[in-house]
């Protein structure tokens, strides 16, 4: 019983053994080899049938056309034609490179050409026109902004500063007048000399030499009009009219509500030894610049018939403006020491 023995019989009448022919191995080797060569050599033609070569034929059943091979070799040319199909992560053929202007395609989903891509890239850029507006909108916000500024500081700034001027000038006085310093009677332009008191108004004010805008009135102080031909008469003369000028508007603005006054109202003007207090007489609401006549020792348009004793109060109108002059008169009702205390005008 030491003899091979076919274990059994394929499909093709040949016996099959197992592996290095050992019976039992289970692996057939199929139908013997070509007795020609055991060289390899290329497949026949397909016939008419489009079968490559002769049937393969089992026992006992109809012919099964040979299959050729799948192109490409193996399981790694089957990846690697996949991934030139599909990319490495499934994406779109030819990998996963994003879509620039030229592969993105038209309304039609052809792809850009280059030239076209490059006319669809200028026409998204701004024209001429867009870019003028832009710049015209730019200026005009710009200049929107800097005249808030202006007005800011017009309306709002000017005011505390000029009223921190007059603070300190107006503290400056009254020290010296403590103090027992005499003034010399004669001032400089822009020297402080009095205080200015308008007590409905609640108005208090230094009063400095001259009417120069830089020198007085934009420092928040009240001018005395006391140069050239415009000059008035002091407080303390006996006949004459005492004239000032103040700004109805920004620094400091302390003639700004003067057109509310009423005759009869009191005007206060306090100086190191005195008290000079006057009553508002008339009014006159509107005069050209020019009218340098209501500075008269008897100022026209006032009423006043004779020599007196006269204040009189000029600003601009209407508000905001310099067109016109706001003039406001009125005469002198009591001389008051110091010594003797506050007039009434100011204690009420």
């Amino acid at each position: 019983m030491t003899a091979l023995r076919p274990e059994r019989e394929d499909a093709y009448g040949t016996t099959s053994y197992g592996s290095f022919g050992v019976p039992g191995a289970g692996a057939p080797y199929g139908p013997p080899p070509d007795d020609e060569t055991m060289a390899l050599r290329l497949p026949e033609a397909p016939d008419a049938t489009g079968s490559y070569g002769a049937p393969l034929t089992a026992p006992g059943g109809p012919a099964a056309p040979y299959a050729p091979p799948a192109p490409g070799g193996g399981r790694a040319a089957r990846r690697k034609a996949a991934k030139r199909r599909h990319g490495r992560r499934g994406g779109p053929e030819g990998g996963s490179e994003p879509l620039g202007p030229a592969r993105r395609g038209g309304e039609d989903g052809r792809p850009l050409s280059r030239v076209e891509a490059r006319r669809r890239a200028r026409a998204s850029k701004p024209g001429p026109a867009v870019l003028a507006s832009r710049a015209v909108g730019e200026l005009f916000i710009t200049t929107g902004v800097l005249m808030l500024l202006f007005v800011t500081y017009q309306l709002w700034w000017t005011n505390v500063r000029a009223h921190a001027q007059a603070d300190r000038e107006a503290s400056s006085l009254q020290d010296d007048w403590a103090n027992g310093r005499r003034n010399p009677g004669a001032f400089s332009p822009g020297q402080g000399f009095a205080i200015l008191h308008i007590p409905k108004l609640d108005v208090v004010v230094p009063i400095a030499e001259g009417v120069s805008n830089k020198k007085v009135p934009d420092k928040g102080m009240v001018g005395h009009y006391g140069e050239g031909s415009l000059r008035t008469a002091m407080p303390d003369a006996k006949t004459g009219n005492f004239g000032l000028a103040g700004h109805r508007n920004t620094h400091g603005e302390p003639f700004r509500y003067i057109n509310r006054l009423q005759p009869g109202d009191a005007v206060v003007v306090e100086t190191q030894d005195e008290y000079f207090v006057y009553k508002v007489a008339s009014m006159l609401p509107v005069t050209s610049p020019g009218n340098v006549s209501v500075l008269d020792p008897v100022p026209k348009g006032s009423g006043f018939t004779g020599p007196g004793r006269y204040i009189t109060l000029t600003t601009c109108t209407p508000e905001f403006t310099s067109k016109y002059r706001l003039i406001v008169w009125g005469k002198m009702v009591e001389e008051r020491p110091r010594s003797k205390g506050k007039p009434d005008a100011l204690v009420e």
